[in-house]
């Protein structure tokens, strides 16, 4: 694993100034592993910021993806996540697709994903998943 990359919730909890996703962030980054923002959790963040109107978050989320990056979709994570859509697919397990494109945003770029959503997640067996809002 080369570092993290944070679901939607992950990145709502930080703007909300959670201090245990906050601590988590600044502890994986001290250690060497970059905590890194994906195409889909700014995208879903960034849509509900501007819906309600909350400049101030909005503000906030704009310093954050630019210090901690974006990591975008590309072929490589285009047909991970076709792969990934088929086998849960076949198995009865599907989830979202923009879940399914978080999870292979991760795995094409060999990182975990933070997420509250560990059920959801746990699906996919290949998938590093830690919540940094569990004890």
């Amino acid at each position: 694993m080369k570092g993290y990359t944070l679901d939607t919730n992950m990145v709502a909890a930080h703007l909300k100034r959670n201090p245990v996703v906050t601590q988590r962030m600044r502890q994986a980054e001290a250690s060497g592993y970059p905590v890194m923002l994906n195409a889909v959790s700014y995208y879903e963040t960034r849509r509900g910021l501007l819906f309600a109107g909350a400049h101030t978050q909005l503000a906030a989320f704009e310093q954050l993806w630019r210090t901690q990056g974006i990591l975008m979709i590309d072929q490589a994570v285009l047909d991970n996540a076709a792969d990934i859509y088929a086998d849960l697919r076949a198995a009865g397990k599907l989830i979202e697709d923009a879940d399914i494109l978080m999870a292979a945003i991760a795995l094409v770029n060999d990182l975990a994903l933070v997420t509250n959503n560990t059920a959801h997640f746990s699906r996919l067996t290949d998938l590093q998943i830690e919540d940094w809002l569990s004890p």
